[in-house]
């Protein structure tokens, strides 16, 4: 199941999305974002995660392009943003994000943030898109469970994943259930919290007991949790490591000492109270 960097989910529409994949906030376009894709790719992730607001789609499209791993193999990702949020607007959006990736289609088109009374004409845009084939799977970003309450009464196709700001100390355990309940696969966004959790001593005790490093306990949590992670680094010793979590599994207990580390504690914005 989970055995390697290609171990997959499948979500609800048959489509395979690797577990763990590379996310490239703030990253800046420039050789250092071309060179960590790139050694991604050849280091064997399968999954680049990027969106429009990033500015960085020109650079993660060279790097896999200068990978030279089948498109196919591949898993791309981006997300409209909140400006862009109409059903013309958003079709428009997701063409240019493909050609400034340089590429003829994503694998997941997401919408960015829940803006009120503009995410469903977003919706029907990638519903559009989805159902002409010019994208394997959408979904949402950011999204609680009203917010998906809300979009489900009117859509058509259900979301396949939502992505989330998700970390032990933010478990969002009954966004999860709603998740799972409806088929929607859980995203981890900010998995190492912007790296606060990384001199956490409950944290460094269990990576002790498995010789692994705080990052990967983590990393290796969100997997055995059912979510999907991506991961940001520019670094080629962190994106390797960040990607050794395959071949150890936490026992019950720690998984539930690491949910107890829950403070509903948020280090990117409120879904529910964003002015952006």
């Amino acid at each position: 199941m989970m055995k390697n960097l290609q171990s997959t989910t499948t979500l609800h529409n048959g489509v395979e999305m690797p577990w763990l994949g590379l996310g490239v906030f703030k990253v800046e376009e420039g050789q250092e974002l071309v060179n960590a894709v790139k050694g991604a790719i050849e280091h064997g992730y399968r999954s680049i995660d990027t969106a429009a607001i990033y500015g960085n789609e020109a650079g993660v499209g060279q790097g896999i392009h200068e990978a030279k791993v089948a498109r196919e193999e591949l898993f791309i990702t981006s997300k409209v943003w909140n400006s862009e949020l109409g059903y013309e607007a958003t079709i428009a959006a997701y063409e240019e994000s493909l050609t400034k990736l340089g590429l003829d289609y994503l694998d997941l088109y997401l919408i960015h943030w829940p803006v009120a009374g503009k995410y469903k004409e977003a919706w029907r845009a990638l519903e559009t898109l989805y159902k002409k084939g010019r994208v394997k799977a959408i979904g949402v970003s950011n999204f609680q469970i009203h917010h998906l309450e809300d979009l489900l009464k009117d859509a058509e196709i259900r979301p396949m994943v939502n992505q989330v700001e998700y970390h032990p100390r933010l478990t969002q355990k009954e966004l999860q259930a709603f998740c799972q309940q409806h088929a929607i696969q859980l995203e981890a966004w900010s998995p190492l919290m912007q790296g606060q959790l990384l001199d956490n001593t409950e944290l460094q005790e269990i990576a002790d007991k498995y010789g692994k490093s705080v990052a990967q306990i983590i990393l290796r949590w969100d997997i055995q949790n059912g979510v999907v992670t991506i991961p940001k680094s520019t670094k080629a010793h962190r994106i390797a490591e960040n990607a050794t979590v395959f071949d150890f599994e936490l026992t019950a207990e720690d998984i539930e000492r690491i949910n107890n580390l829950n403070q509903n504690h948020r280090v990117g914005p409120d879904p529910d109270n964003f002015d952006f």
